[in-house]
């Protein structure tokens, strides 16, 4: 089976508190709409202490153009993925960009063609040869659903070594005049940031001193006819987020059976898995899969910590909270499960196994 032998992340330059950001939203929309005092709640009860910008909180006063704000993310998005890929290689043993074989570029939050992926290859030492996969669409489910295309290119090409690479900028999707709650929800919320993860197949022989997870399998999920429950309006201007507030009881009814589910398909249950990498979409998600799955709340924790210190990234956040589970170096036959929700609506699992 497929093994993550790496995962790294970056933090953009520019934190904000979410003091900071509630001010700004205070300031931001006085005297424009009714009942903003109620609305600004959300920035309280999200829980989330810090997170990182692409830009200056100034930037974000000021109206950009859809062109402007995609220009910019195209341009951030290439350097973030260099110094995530970078540092990612620099964490493997005996890996070099040359011995790259196919890269997954997962985002949602820019568009770019020819993909990111591609103007990767002409500032890294890539091989010509390297598979490219984009994969745009997916949001927040896309750090897990990226880790489950990797292991099933592995699979098939048991001699790769896959990079999966997530950058979100959801900060450069903000709409100074959209005054709808989804708005402030996703403002209250959403951080930037990227990652990135190598995966193995079986015949590639890497030492290495660490005990790292081995992917055992891995489940998708659609809801059917459930396209408004998350996910971008396409306006002139730009992204406008869609929330709907019933995602913590879609977890509670769907989700977790699915879950359940599949575990039971591998003589496991919630109750007997050592590591939950839940992507932690806000806090009555992490409250929603708590309650409903009868996790402890240790078993939770990871993701909300990254939470608290980073915000919703999107995609990538799963891959800040496996990092952080990784770094604990979990004892060998330990069980994790990565899990995910994003448009469409979705869900996406990977079963992990460490050795």
């Amino acid at each position: 089976m497929p093994k993550i032998q790496a995962v790294s992340t970056y933090a953009p330059p520019y934190s904000l508190t979410q003091d900071n950001a509630e001010n700004f939203i205070k300031e931001l929309f006085a005297g424009k709409m009714n009942k903003l005092e109620r609305y600004l709640k959300v920035f309280k009860n999200a829980e989330i202490f810090n997170r990182q910008l692409a830009m200056p909180i100034e930037w974000y006063k000021e109206n950009h153009s859809f062109s402007e704000k995609n220009d910019l993310y195209i341009e951030l998005a290439t350097e973030y993925s260099i110094k995530v890929i970078q540092k990612c290689l620099s964490e493997a043993v005996d890996v070099t960009i040359r011995d790259i074989n196919a890269i997954i570029f997962v985002s949602t939050t820019g568009i770019s063609t020819p993909s990111i992926e591609a103007r990767l290859m002409n500032q890294l030492s890539f091989s010509n040869n390297v598979v490219r996969i984009p994969i745009w669409g997916l949001g927040c489910g896309g750090g897990a659903a990226g880790i489950g295309r990797a292991n099933d290119y592995c699979l098939a090409h048991p001699e790769s070594l896959v990079l999966v690479i997530c950058v979100e900028l959801c900060s450069l999707t903000f709409q100074p005049k959209d005054l709808n709650k989804s708005n402030f929800i996703g403002t209250s919320l959403f951080g930037d940031g990227a990652a990135c993860a190598l995966i193995s197949g079986d015949q590639v022989k890497l030492s290495h001193t660490k005990t790292l997870p081995r992917i055992q399998a891995t489940a998708s999920k659609l809801l059917p006819n459930s396209e408004n429950i998350m996910g971008w309006r396409i306006e002139d201007d730009g992204l406008h987020v869609i929330f709907a507030k019933s995602i913590p009881n879609i977890i509670v009814k769907w989700f977790a059976p699915f879950v359940e589910g599949f575990l039971a398909q591998h003589e496991l249950s919630p109750q007997t898995i050592h590591r939950f990498i839940a992507h932690p979409g806000g806090k009555k998600v992490l409250t929603a899969y708590e309650s409903a799955l009868e996790l402890p709340k240790e078993l939770v924790a990871p993701s909300s910590i990254i939470l608290q210190q980073h915000g919703n990234m999107s995609s990538p956040t799963v891959l800040y909270v496996l990092k952080y589970v990784m770094d604990q170096q979990p004892n060998r036959g330990e069980f994790g499960i990565m899990a995910s929700l994003g448009p469409g609506f979705s869900g996406e699992l990977v079963l992990l196994e460490w050795e």
